[in-house]
């Protein structure tokens, strides 16, 4: 049977190699991105490569008209929707909470919070046997920042992710008897470009040493988590968040 995925930041890093993952696991997979359109596209020829339809779908998830825009884009060019990988995230500059910018802190809980739960929304409305949907499975991409509160890094980066967690649980107790199943799972230290964007382009490199397995993730180990959560394999995990930190 085939199975329809959104990958929202799925152009680069863990969702890049989620969604390719996805397609090689017998999904069609939408994979949005913001800005770098050229490398949602190439993730796109990937999959097509593969036998699977994909579309690349523009779109800032923190804005209810862009979800809307993009979910309706799913439903046209690809079918019903049987997933949601919500894994869009930012941290903002890396740094003490007294040196952040109030536009870090309030672009970070868009993305990271609102965006989930707007796509969330989207996802149940068209998931939910409630709304005539046939159920589903909502992934949140989370990090072990949530529960080692990332002092001296960024502490509200931490805070958006603890209430991704939060949804998690909440969601995933709303939903269940409908058909659909919400799981985070929560990535410890990866090699993606997060760490450059927020300035530190080395920082997980250089913070391998403190993960007890002594290495940082590959996106394609967390993907990995990510698509047996979404399987059926997965079939009674629902409402909790599975930590795939290395020991951290």
């Amino acid at each position: 049977m085939t199975r329809i995925v959104f990958v929202t930041g799925g152009g680069r890093g863990i969702g890049a190699a989620t969604a390719k993952l996805l397609a090689r696991r017998g999904h069609d997979v939408a994979v949005n991105y913001q800005s770098n359109v050229a490398a949602a596209q190439k993730v796109v020829r990937e999959i097509e490569a593969l036998g699977r339809k994909a579309i690349a779908v523009q779109g800032d998830v923190s804005k209810e008209a862009d979800v809307e825009r993009m979910f309706g884009a799913v439903d046209e060019h690809l079918g019903p929707l049987s997933g949601l990988v919500n894994n869009a995230g930012i941290t903002g500059r890396i740094g003490r909470l007294d040196a952040a910018t109030a536009a870090d802190i309030q672009s970070t809980m868009d993305i990271n919070v609102v965006g989930a739960l707007l796509c969330a929304r989207a996802a149940v409305k068209r998931m939910s046997t409630k709304h005539g949907g046939k159920g589903g499975v909502i992934v949140n991409v989370s990090s072990v920042a949530a529960t080692m509160g990332s002092a001296n890094t960024y502490v509200w980066y931490a805070a958006s992710k603890a209430a991704v967690d939060a949804a998690t649980l909440g969601l995933g107790l709303e939903v269940a008897a409908e058909g659909i199943r919400v799981v985070g799972v929560a990535a410890g230290l990866t090699d993606t470009d997060l760490h450059a964007a927020g300035g530190e382009p080395e920082r997980a490199k250089k913070l391998a040493a403190a993960v007890p397995l002594g290495r940082i993730a590959q996106p394609a180990e967390i993907a990995e988590a990510i698509a047996w959560v979404m399987s059926d394999a997965a079939g009674y995990v629902t409402a909790t968040t599975l930590r795939v930190g290395g020991g951290r």
